[in-house]
């Protein structure tokens, strides 16, 4: 179960990745600070690949490999886009939950396109899970306009294309174990991203490019966390069907509103606990199916 460890890993290190690149929204810009995450990400990738190889039998990677590759990381950033879109229109709750519902499309998206199996216990869990999400988040639905909505679920299905995309890279490698596979997608999507950003931000947005390169320390912490966060979301791909790596990231929703009640005193209403304790469940009864 070693993509359990590296999906929990993960889904902390990218919380600390989310807190070093907030700080940086205000001062360069929402664009600037997501394009922090690739560009300064990309070195410590890069590093960590130039370590390992001459240990681990690095794989050649062919046009399957560059093409998934292409996509996640084109889907990774397309789903950026829609989610600060959502999130314009729409109060933090109501985009957060809809972005959650990515492990549902992922299911589907990855049974389409990777052949994965989706029998039934494995997709109730996953709903269940994903719907707990929808309870928890507290949002009041009732305002919930339509345009947002579809935004949002758009998000979070092109945040399941992309990770679909960087398993098929991984799988699609000739040699090599799970963790240099891993490690090699890695630099070759932050490469894509890297560069497709950078030259979006040098027609576009030439303010925030030179924002983010002046505050290059400051960028580098949020690099280097966003880097490990992404090694081993890419290990969890690599060992195990996307949707159980994402579905069981959700487990960080109810962790968080026990700490938002513990540390900040925030109250949790009866219907928020209810769908925390779908979201175990779901959870629980996919690592049984897993």
């Amino acid at each position: 179960m070693i993509w359990v460890a590296a999906t929990l890993i993960a889904a902390a290190a990218q919380t600390l990745r989310n807190a070093a690149q907030s700080g940086l929204t205000g001062r360069i810009g929402t664009i600037g600070a997501t394009a922090v995450r690739f560009v300064f990400g990309l070195p410590f990738a890069a590093l960590a690949l130039a370590l390992a190889a001459p240990y681990l039998e690095l794989p050649r990677p062919g046009g399957a490999t560059l093409g998934y590759a292409a996509l996640g990381a084109g889907a990774q950033i397309a789903a950026t886009a829609f989610m600060l879109i959502t999130m314009r229109g729409q109060g933090f709750g109501v985009a957060t939950a809809l972005m959650k519902t990515e492990p549902v499309t992922l299911a589907v998206i990855g049974a389409l396109l990777l052949a994965e199996p989706l029998g039934p216990a494995r997709m109730g869990a996953i709903v269940l899970a994903t719907a707990g999400v929808l309870v928890a988040s507290g949002a009041r639905w009732s305002r919930a306009a339509l345009r947002p909505i579809a935004t949002g679920v758009t998000a979070g299905a092109l945040f399941g294309l992309s990770a679909i995309g960087f398993r098929g890279a991984i799988l699609a490698l000739p040699e090599g174990g799970f963790f240099i596979r891993a490690l090699l997608v890695l630099v070759l999507t932050l490469g894509l991203q890297a560069l497709a950003m950078v030259l979006w931000m040098a027609v576009a947005d030439r303010a925030g490019l030179r924002g983010m390169l002046s505050l290059w320390r400051n960028s580098l912490a949020a690099g280097a966390l966003g880097a490990f966060a992404s090694l081993f979301w890419f290990i969890g791909f690599a060992l195990t069907p996307a949707a159980n790596v994402r579905t069981l990231a959700l487990i960080e929703v109810p962790l968080a509103q026990i700490l938002s009640g513990r540390v900040f005193r925030q109250s949790v209403r009866p219907g928020q606990v209810a769908g925390m304790a779908m979201i175990v469940v779901g959870v629980a009864w996919l690592l049984t199916t897993a």
